[in-house]
């Protein structure tokens, strides 16, 4: 599992996708999240700018994101 730092909360879900790199653009983290490919603490999530908070656990192609609110 991976640790994302954010420096504030809350993030938009398709944002984490496109700046850690695990999608190639904002275009493409909307279309993959929409397909309901993302999940998030264990529920497929298909809405875009859901606001992810320190402690959320993202999963996408094999990808664990765990987030946490930068010191």
């Amino acid at each position: 599992m991976r640790q994302v730092d954010i420096n504030k909360e809350p993030v938009e879900l398709f944002k984490i996708l496109k700046f850690e790199g695990i999608v190639s653009s904002g275009g493409q983290a909307k279309l993959v999240i929409s397909d309901g490919q993302v999940t998030v603490n264990g529920e497929v999530e298909t809405r875009k700018r859901r606001k992810v908070v320190a402690g959320d656990i993202i999963v996408f192609a094999e990808e664990e994101l765990q987030i946490r609110l930068a010191q």
